[in-house]
């Protein structure tokens, strides 16, 4: 793939996220596609060019809003922006329109709740001629959507296409870090929500921040315990899609794992601090992530009392709580 700038890019969704992305891709060189399946609403963006959900910002004119995804689809490479959980239904949507050996960057985080794959394997088992790389790191949208300086890791198992994307969307302010590591940069997108989850519930709880860094440092270690049962990389897990985007997503009030967890720790219910912040992917992701520790024999403690909480068991906070602070001392 060429590396030059004015590369067609369509981007699949455009939520906030996906809108933030196609900002950064039109201030690298771009002409992008943004597609979204609410024509009146991508009429209206068409229009009036300025985007509420991320603070009034004005859409570049190199993006062009579309709702006809066979449009948006008929470019060099497409940036899929949907939730992991939507993720299928969208590339069976792409069946026939994606060329052969189109790059799929995903920016989904998270692991598919029906099948139990990542977002790469969801991608090989619906569009098989296409070429998967995901996208991740600490990254929210409205500062890539600004503009100030943010850095994530594109990973493709094809080293010498993941460095082409990487320069053709990449830019002073949106620098990106290239990798062949896939499974690495999908299991820290993935694992970092529903860790982040627990640190809001610390925080909501009332409990001081001594105690949230102490949750964040033991819950990397069950990261980087699982990302290397299940294929990842040490390094990759250490970088900015794994501990970099555990640490946004863990502190920052921001995040809506955060969000949704401090709800928790205050004594809301699933239901409530869904309809409080929205669903998190990290609700999704728990109890598929605890189970797939259990299956490989991880230790995932942390992981496992946010899958007791937002699972269907739903164990009630103190008794997850009093369950952690009883295990007994052991070597770090």
């Amino acid at each position: 793939m060429s590396a030059a700038r004015g590369a067609v890019v369509g981007v699949i969704g455009a939520g906030a996220f996906g809108t933030a992305l196609a900002c950064a891709l039109a201030r690298a060189g771009c002409a992008v596609r943004l597609w979204g399946r609410d024509a009146a609403h991508m009429a209206e963006l068409a229009q009036e060019r300025r985007v509420p959900r991320l603070g009034g910002l004005i859409l570049a004119e190199t993006i062009r809003p579309t709702a006809d995804l066979r449009e948006a689809a008929a470019a060099e490479a497409l940036v899929l922006a949907v939730p992991t959980q939507a993720l299928r239904d969208v590339c069976l949507q792409l069946g026939g329109l994606a060329a052969p050996d189109m790059p799929l960057i995903l920016a989904a985080k998270g692991i598919e709740r029906r099948s139990g794959g990542f977002v790469s394997d969801i991608v090989r088992e619906t569009l098989p001629s296409c070429v998967p790389a995901v996208l991740s790191g600490p990254g929210f949208a409205a500062d890539i959507a600004r503009g100030f300086p943010t850095a994530l890791t594109l990973a493709c198992a094809d080293g010498a296409l993941g460095a082409a994307l990487a320069r053709m969307i990449g830019s002073p302010a949106f620098r990106l870090y290239h990798t062949t590591d896939l499974r690495g940069v999908e299991i820290g997108g993935a694992a970092k929500n529903v860790l982040a989850i627990a640190a809001g519930v610390a925080a909501g709880r009332g409990f001081g921040e001594s105690t949230v860094a102490a949750l964040l440092a033991r819950s990397f270690a069950e990261l980087t315990r699982f990302g290397l049962a299940f294929g990842g990389r040490a390094e990759t897990l250490a970088g900015l899609s794994g501990l970099g985007d555990l640490i946004l997503t863990g502190t920052s009030s921001r995040s809506r794992n955060r969000r949704f967890g401090e709800e928790l720790g205050r004594g809301a219910g699933v239901e409530t601090a869904i309809a409080e912040v929205g669903l998190a992917e990290g609700v999704w992701t728990a109890p598929i992530l605890a189970r797939m520790a259990a299956e490989k024999g991880v230790d995932m403690p942390v992981a496992a009392a946010v899958a007791d909480l937002v699972g269907e068991a739903r164990v009630g906070i103190d008794a997850v709580i009093e369950r952690l602070l009883a295990r007994p001392p052991r070597a770090e």
